[in-house]
């Protein structure tokens, strides 16, 4: 079964924490798959928000991306037996890993001067 969300929501994938052993020689306890998880991957996505002038914003976030979200922000759902979740953009925290560049999306980051003053800036520069 297809969906497609509506507005500015993402259809998300959660990836349960694996239990036992890791790479790294720490061990996690088999309680840590019980918790509810705060990473998935983007099934689909909506078109995006409307602002107050009636104008489309496009969504940030790509299907296939990983993302990190809040944990209790996305609505669980189940379709054909899979469990998936429903987050508006704003529950979304970060993107791991890299970011395909394309022409309508830049990064940009803000950081605030010492000054109080905001910048902007393009870490790509």
């Amino acid at each position: 079964m297809k969906i497609q969300p509506l507005g500015d929501r993402v259809v998300i994938e959660p990836q349960k924490a694996e239990s036992g052993k890791l790479k790294s020689g720490l061990y996690l306890p088999e309680t840590a798959g019980k918790e509810r998880p705060e990473q998935g991957k983007v099934i689909a996505v909506g078109p995006g928000k409307i602002n107050d002038e009636g104008k489309l914003i496009p969504m940030k976030v790509k299907e296939g991306e990983v993302v990190l979200f809040t944990k209790y922000g996305p609505n669980e759902i189940k379709i054909d037996d899979k469990e998936y979740l429903i987050a508006r953009e704003e529950d979304i925290l970060a993107v791991v890993g890299e970011r395909k560049k394309d022409k309508e999306s830049s990064t940009h980051v803000y950081r605030p001067r010492s000054s109080g003053a905001a910048k902007y800036f393009n870490p790509a520069r």
